[in-house]
């Protein structure tokens, strides 16, 4: 199966370095129409330039492809609106949105101002519910939709000094866990990519060969699959330096206790049974974790718990 985006509009935030340009140049030799988004600013967002997205533009067009270069920043919710217009002016449709654009801000949680945390938070989080949600009505209304969010281990597992990037970063994932539910009757699929790349956000913690093996465009055959008809859903893809993972958030089984023992002492004494490993469960929404516990409580009492439907 060769899997390509002809007759596909595809928008990449952030696509005028790095990750980004890597995912645009990728879509568009395989058949997409593609949005170049980038601010043109340095890596902490300061600044701006469209000179970044133009040279991306010029790429894809010198290699027969169709590409638009946008310079919105995603923070500016009335930009991402007429970026997602000028796409549908030109080509009628939106099928694919790679929410990619970011910035650094670093430092320890101490010395940390908060103005940076936000200014964090607003890119990477902001920009991404700003985008989704300007895309959403045209994929409800066309029936099909396909969204990455780009997380970083950094939320998911922490890193020293990125309290600001890592709470970004972890967002996403919620509001990718939610925007499933929602876009499932419509056909909108929504994944998240959590790369490991030489990036402007790496190249200085690296050394030439691990910068050499982390290519970027060892990244990008991730997107190509999230992004693709039969792509996944609330999938975590892990990528870098041609390898793949799935990275799942789960959650035991746990272990009821009765009204008497209730207590910190029992949960201590009952610690291995409660965190046993073996016992874990994906779940899928939120009601999925109350339906667990009342199963679990049902068990512990011993009764046949009657619902009205299922809650999961």
């Amino acid at each position: 199966m060769t899997i390509r985006y002809d007759g596909q509009v595809a928008i990449v935030t952030g696509a005028g370095n790095g990750l980004g340009r890597s995912h645009a140049l990728a879509l568009a030799a395989r058949g997409a129409k593609v949005v170049v988004n980038d601010f043109g600013g340095a890596l902490d967002g300061s600044g701006g330039s469209a000179a970044t997205a133009d040279g991306v533009v010029a790429e894809i067009e010198a290699a027969g492809g169709t590409a638009l270069a946008n310079g919105a920043d995603v923070t500016d919710r009335a930009a991402v609106d007429a970026m997602v217009a000028a796409a549908k002016d030109a080509w009628g449709r939106v099928d694919i949105l790679v929410n990619n654009a970011g910035i650094l801000r670093d430092r320890t949680f101490a010395k940390m101002e908060m103005d940076d945390f936000r200014k964090v938070i607003d890119v990477h989080l902001m920009g991404s519910v700003n985008c989704t949600h300007a895309v959403w009505p045209l994929m409800r209304e066309q029936a099909y939709g396909r969204i990455v969010m780009t997380s970083s281990a950094s939320g998911l597992h922490g890193n020293f000094g990125q309290s600001n990037y890592g709470a970004a970063k972890a967002s996403v994932i919620g509001l990718m866990n939610v925007l499933v539910l929602e876009g499932e009757k419509y056909n909108i699929r929504i994944n998240t990519l959590a790369p490991c790349a030489a990036t402007r956000m790496t190249e200085e913690l690296l050394s030439e060969q691990a910068l050499e093996l982390l290519e970027p465009s060892s990244v990008t055959p991730a997107v190509l699959y999230l992004v693709a008809n039969e792509a996944p859903n609330r999938t975590i893809m892990g990528a870098g330096a041609g390898n793949y993972s799935v990275i799942e958030i789960t959650e035991t089984a746990g272990k009821w206790l009765a009204d008497d023992a209730r207590t910190p002492e029992a949960i201590a004494d009952n610690w291995a049974a409660i965190s046993d490993p073996e016992a874990r469960l994906n779940l899928t929404s939120a009601s999925a974790q109350t339906q667990n516990m009342l199963e679990q409580a049902a068990h512990g009492l011993g009764i046949d718990l009657k619902l009205r439907g299922s809650i999961a």
